[in-house]
């Protein structure tokens, strides 16, 4: 599985910035309102299913495990596609949604991440898992923070996600570019 990763290592960069950019909008623009917040979650997390999807794609044609990263990408187009059907949802039913989404998404990174070699920088992803899981056991424990804390809590996560994220695909660009010049993965 992991030499489909290094040949797909773009894949992890496009769920880096878009995470990274998430993440920022939601640090620097807290005013935006719960309705907003939950419509740019919904691109977030649309667009980071859309390429988790791809990569488990292309690691089935390369007849390798794929099932856990396609079930990643199908759990947060879900949580994408509920956030918009039903816009108008209360805060604690929001909190509620993105904390499942995180815990499940988070947990089945870390079982990806736990199929990477060690030496392979799987370090970064599982980074990425555990801030994912912390993330969603804290919207758990407080749900009824606000708005505003929300809007920065979501916005740490991503951007810290998407920086671990990043890190590992250029990990994973260290090793393709050893592939293409007759390295081995």
């Amino acid at each position: 599985m992991y030499s489909v990763l290094v040949r797909n290592w773009w894949a992890f960069v496009f769920r880096a910035i878009f995470a990274i950019i998430f993440g920022l909008i939601a640090l620097f623009l807290p005013g935006v309102t719960m309705l907003s917040l939950v419509l740019v979650f919904a691109i977030y997390a649309i667009a980071d299913g859309i390429f988790a999807i791809v990569a488990s794609v292309k690691a089935g044609q390369q007849g390798q495990s794929w099932g856990l990263l396609a079930l990643e990408g199908v759990v947060s187009i879900l949580a994408g596609v509920v956030s918009v059907l039903w816009p108008g949802l209360t805060v604690v039913v929001f909190v509620a949604l993105i904390a499942a989404w995180a815990l499940i998404t988070g947990g089945l990174l870390l079982a990806v991440a736990l199929r990477v070699d060690n030496d392979h920088g799987r370090i970064w992803l599982i980074v990425a898992s555990i801030v994912s899981i912390l993330y969603g056991a804290l919207l758990i424990v407080a749900p009824m923070i606000g708005a505003l804390v929300l809007t920065w809590w979501i916005g740490a996560y991503a951007l810290i996600f998407g920086i671990a994220m990043l890190v590992f695909a250029l990990r994973l660009h260290s090793r393709f570019q050893a592939l293409v010049s007759g390295g081995k993965s």
